[in-house]
């Protein structure tokens, strides 16, 4: 299962934690494409999509469509903010004795 780490946990809970949002928002990963050409798009979401495999770590929640959900099941998700606040998500193999 995916995992967050300390950092992708702050950077997420700041993103959906915001006045506009609803209680229970998340950030949702969707997989475009074939496997081998595939690309994950990241949106915020109020609630997850039937099927979807919900995330939870300290607060922060992520929502991963069914195939996103495959594809990231032996992945870290850890996220950089920089000096403008632009923030850029990545992922890395969980060591061996995580996944």
């Amino acid at each position: 299962m995916l995992t967050l780490t300390e950092n992708a946990t702050a950077v997420i809970k700041n993103i959906t934690e915001g006045e506009e949002q609803p209680d229970g928002t998340g950030l949702r990963i969707v997989q475009q494409g074939a496997a081998e050409e595939a690309e994950l798009a990241l949106t915020t979401a109020p609630s997850p999509e039937p099927g979807d495999q919900v995330v939870e770590d300290q607060g922060a929640r992520v929502f991963l469509e069914g195939t996103a959900a495959e594809t990231l099941d032996d992945k870290v998700l850890d996220a950089q903010v920089d000096e403008s606040g632009g923030v850029q998500f990545v992922l890395a193999i969980q060591p061996p004795d995580q996944a």
